[in-house]
């Protein structure tokens, strides 16, 4: 198998990584280019954002099915293929109570630090406040060492996603400093929901600049 990098494209080929306990499986969906991944441990699997391209989730997902699904954050283009996702697959829909509402079919709610499972794996909601509301991380544990966080667009290479007032500006700096940079290790890597991937080791030297910069 060749080594995992996170670099897709729409209409490429899907990137793997194997994990002990979970496998990670990356593809880049609708014009956008989103990415969403689908986790498989212990014989069950998990879809995070059902972005767009329904039949490339579906096809993804194979005859093990599906689970669950989580969406990141109420942005549409995190959601489009959501319901025909859900509805071919039976999968139970999750997001953050705080974005539920503007999302098509949430089934259940989300709080921060919820423990959500795949199989024999457990994710943990980080609710990162400004993007949007209701913006959540997925971070899992992996018992060899890694911690591995699924950040939506509250995370990514270079900084942030866009905010739209110096508040939540402020409030997703302080959120991603508390939460995740101070909490996490440099060897932590995370999975974005767009472009390439990346490691807090990466990305901490430039905290005070992405502060000062305001966005």
């Amino acid at each position: 198998m060749t080594e995992y990098t996170g670099d897709v494209t729409r209409g490429g080929r899907p990137d793997v990584r194997e994990l002990g306990g979970l496998t990670i499986t990356k593809v880049s969906v609708g014009p956008m280019d989103n990415n969403a991944y689908l986790l498989r441990s212990g014989g069950e699997q998990l879809l995070i954002d059902a972005a767009d391209d329904a039949g490339t989730l579906i096809g993804l997902a194979g005859d093990a099915g599906l689970s669950t699904v989580v969406t990141t954050h109420r942005h549409g283009d995190h959601w489009q293929a959501l319901e025909e996702v859900v509805l071919s697959t039976g999968a139970e829909s999750l997001a953050h109570i705080d974005d539920a509402a503007e999302i098509p079919i949430v089934n259940r709610d989300l709080r921060d630090g919820e423990h959500i499972t795949v199989g024999d794996a457990s994710l943990e909601v980080i609710h990162l406040v400004g993007h949007t509301p209701g913006s959540i991380a997925l971070l899992y544990q992996d018992p060899a060492g890694t911690a591995h966080l699924w950040t939506g667009d509250s995370l990514f290479p270079g900084g942030h996603g866009r905010t739209t007032s110096a508040g939540d500006h402020n409030q997703l700096m302080d959120d991603l400093e508390a939460k995740v940079f101070s909490r996490l290790g440099d060897d932590t890597w995370f999975y974005p929901g767009h472009g390439k991937d990346s490691t807090l080791g990466a990305e901490r030297p430039h905290l005070a600049e992405w502060r000062a910069r305001g966005w």
